[in-house]
């Protein structure tokens, strides 16, 4: 802001942003700026204000609460003002706010005696949800009414929206409630469910929101509370509004979670400052394992009489605050998009950003995804733009402040050549399909043509190939390979392992031994596993556990290469868009000659096996129709076609009248079936699909094999915190050598949690869930008596 401004004209216009910003954060649901921004420009507003105290008016958003009731809502006057709470962003803020209670509650006593100590205040903790502040009231027990914050004194009422959210009581429990009792709280979405939401969004064509905390908003203010019934949202109760039930915060809590009022897990009791410090360092240490979005950590004082003898200042109260964490977004400008070529060919743009601190990091980069990203959120090169960051994921651009958009932007366009080797960009259209082979959602990505003669691909691919989790050959880094490709030693992953003593020893940094070293490396990769062999071809989409299915399942190399994708929906959790990337590799002449070239050169598959026991046999007749996906004929009407027809052929080949004499067989359903059996090409792909069953043995009438259950066939298990005997990795593979399946999160599906050293939010989740839990020697002794 130019200081050649007078103060009144400052004041003026901070107000006028503020307001603006309040606008479309609380009205709209569509917040232009980040938080940090927003809070910034508050701190500006309040110092001046406390230098200009005669200038401060009645309508200043420092003298109320921001917001206003949104139109079609009938309005709900709060009988106590919803206040927000003052914010600390440094540990000198928390410091100083704790050493106003202690003045304010010694009563001057301190200043009468030099040696009194004050104190230690007691204070109750929770983390600051991101959600949309709400009221809920009940009347004898029951549910009366919800409203939303509003500007303080007047909300929305909401109550109808409120009553479809699941973890919000319509009854209290037990007894010894108020006749009336008022709860506030946070209505939120969490992360999993704001991805679900969003991608359903992208699915249907629709707006997808920017954050949860945005989501939950747009969600709860619905006219319609259809619609929010729809929305995976939740309420926690943070305090009360009109009575106290007892003498403590945290046994206000306490006793509202007796009454079936959801409240934090993580709400705890500290003393003094230096409590409160440990529990915002812990809070942050664990934020990103939290389920929900979170932005600070909320700091009361815990007894009821302190925080009554403190009282209220204008809009917030003087006993509690929230010390924020550095922020997770943040508004910088977009100075220029680069593309970039991956592993697999694809052109993908990236921002390059003015640096900007966020989330405690200076970032200067940020993903755009795809030129599809670019278009919806509408960006040009010289915006500026919101990007966010969270834990360790990249950073990316999640909107444009369009407002501020300079006269000079410029387009972004899609290069038609390479930047790496100046071959063709072709578009490619993707697809992303339901189990069922539905289409949910399309998009399209560019690719360059050029395969491993685009070095950027080959080197990315070399990378991924070498890496410990696919052939795991040690000592060929970045620059090394870089060093490989650009001399022309190596132009597919095969040509490794024709690498001579007398090249090597050529390269920057390598003498006899080293050479030697690596040599040795390469030959000791000759005889992987079938699953690191899968794994480390590159195929998309196909992670370590997926070629670690196909390896289990099919058994070699040669079923994988053959397999349709009919055949691999089959295995356990491979779906359709998975098995046709699978078939188009193997399809792939490129693919094929470069398999091939690794087996020339001396690759020996050391764990090849038949099919999978559990396999043999395991397609019905009804499956195998089910999965023609013919509108009308699902499990139960699949079924009584399977039972009528004595085989495929038969049913291929039957006509309207036999069609007909199906019992129960929907008339509709009939004239489907037989339109769909009409086309020569479908019938090809079923008669193709069945043989390739009866050549793998899964056909209906090939005989199951009796097999020998897994100790853990089924189950599913979770690993937290440090192990010290094992690695992490040893205990999985141990795990899924007994058949089990490791998670790298708790649900109710966990059969067991291993909880190893500074175990974190699984083992609290596992127990809340009341999940057995191992600790390390448990665990090991299992494993032991398992495997014996």
């Amino acid at each position: 802001m130019s200081q050649s401004l007078s103060p009144v004209q400052q004041l003026a216009q901070l107000r006028a942003q503020i307001q603006q910003y309040d606008y479309q954060y609380y009205v709209l649901d569509n917040p232009s700026v980040p938080d940090a921004e927003y809070d910034r420009l508050f701190q500006q507003l309040q110092e001046l204000e406390s230098q200009h105290p005669e200038l401060i008016t009645s309508e200043s958003p420092s003298q109320r609460v921001s917001g206003k009731p949104m139109e079609g809502f009938q309005q709900v006057r709060h009988s106590i003002p919803m206040l927000s709470l003052g914010n600390a962003f440094e540990q000198t803020d928390m410091q100083a706010f704790v050493q106003r209670i202690e003045r304010a509650l010694s009563g001057g006593q301190a200043q009468n005696d030099l040696f009194a100590q004050p104190e230690p205040i007691i204070f109750c903790c929770e983390p600051k949800l991101d959600g949309l502040a709400v009221s809920i009231s009940y009347v004898d027990g029951v549910l009366e009414q919800a409203a939303t914050r509003g500007d303080g004194a007047v909300g929305e009422d909401i109550t109808h929206n409120v009553r479809t959210i699941r973890n919000v009581p319509l009854r209290l429990l037990g007894q010894g409630w108020p006749q009336r009792l008022e709860v506030r709280g946070e209505v939120y979405m969490p992360k999993a469910s704001f991805a679900a939401l969003n991608e359903r969004a992208i699915a249907a064509g629709e707006r997808v929101f920017a954050n949860p905390r945005n989501a939950a908003a747009g969600s709860l203010r619905q006219l319609d509370a259809k619609i929010t019934a729809q929305r995976p949202l939740e309420f926690c109760c943070y305090g009360l509004g009109d009575s106290h039930i007892a003498e403590t915060q945290s046994d206000i809590m306490k006793q509202l979670q007796q009454w079936g009022i959801p409240i934090s897990p993580e709400l705890r009791v500290v003393e003094g400052v230096q409590g409160c410090l440990d529990y915002y360092q812990d809070i942050g240490a664990r934020r990103n394992d939290l389920p929900y979005e979170i932005d600070g950590v909320v700091f009361k004082v815990n007894a009821i009489e302190q925080q009554d003898e403190l009282g209220f200042r204008a809009r917030e109260p003087r006993w509690a605050i929230a010390y924020k964490f550095a922020a997770q977004e943040e508004i910088t400008i977009l100075q220029d998009v680069e593309f970039q070529v991956g592993r697999t060919g694809a052109i993908t743009p990236v921002a390059r950003l003015q640096p900007v601190q966020v989330g405690g990091v200076t970032v200067s980069n940020a993903t755009l995804h795809n030129m599809d990203e670019i278009e919806r959120l509408g960006l040009m090169i010289g915006d500026t733009v919101i990007v966010r960051r969270a834990g360790d994921v990249i950073p990316k651009v999640t909107q444009v402040v369009l407002e501020r958009r300079p006269a000079d932007a410029r387009a972004i366009t899609q290069p038609q050549h390479c930047p790496e080797c100046g071959s063709l960009v072709e578009r490619t259209q993707l697809r992303r399909h339901s189990k069922a082979g539905e289409v949910l959602s399309q998009g399209a990505i560019w690719r360059c043509v050029g395969r491993l003669s685009c070095p950027a691909q080959l080197k990315q691919a070399l990378l991924h190939f070498v890496s410990r989790k696919a052939m795991d050959i040690d000592g060929l880094g970045e620059k090394i390979i870089d060093q490989l490709v650009e001399r022309g030693l190596v132009r597919s992953p095969a040509d490794l392992y024709h690498l001579t003593y007398e090249q090597v020893i050529e390269l920057e940094g390598f003498a006899q031994l080293s050479t030697e070293n690596l040599l040795n490396a390469v030959s000791a990769s000759k005889q992987p596993e079938l699953a690191r062999f899968l794994y480390a071809l590159g195929i998309p989409d196909v992670g370590e556990e997926t070629a670690k299915v196909l390896a289990r399942c099919l058994g070699s190399l040669a079923r994988v290469q053959q397999a349709l994708p009919q055949t691999l929906q089959w295995l356990p959790e491979v779906g359709h868009e998975v098995a046709h990337e699978i078939f188009n590799f193997f399809q792939g002449e490129h693919n094929q000659q470069v398999v091939a070239a690794l087996l020339a050169a001396g690759i020996e598959l050391q764990d090849e096996t038949e099919l999978a026991a559990e396999l043999a046999g395991s397609v019905t007749f009804a499956d195998f129709i089910e999965q023609w996906q013919i509108s009308g004929i699902a499990r139960t009407t699949a079924q009584r076609v399977a039972e009528h027809f004595s085989s495929l052929s038969e049913l291929l080949t039957a006509d309207w009248l036999a069609l007909a004499a199906v019992p129960k067989l929907p008339e509709k359903a009939a004239q489907n079936l037989l339109f769909f059996l009409q086309s020569a090409e479908q019938v090809q792909c079923i008669e193709q699909a069945e043989q390739q069953l009866l050549e793998f043995g899964m056909h209906w009438t090939c005989e199951q094999q009796a097999q020998e259950q897994a100790a853990l066939s089924g189950q599913t298990w979770v690993l937290t915190g440090t192990l010290s005997q094992l690695t992490r990795s040893q205990a999985k593979q141990r795990l899924e050598a007994l058949g089990a399946k490791v998670a790298g999160s708790v649900s109710n599906k966990t059969a067991v949690v291993v909880a190893g050293e500074s175990a974190g939010s699984k083992l609290t989740r596992a127990l809340e869930l009341k999940i057995p839990v191992l600790n390390e020697q448990e665990f090991i002794q299992r494993l032991t008596e398992l495997e014996s």
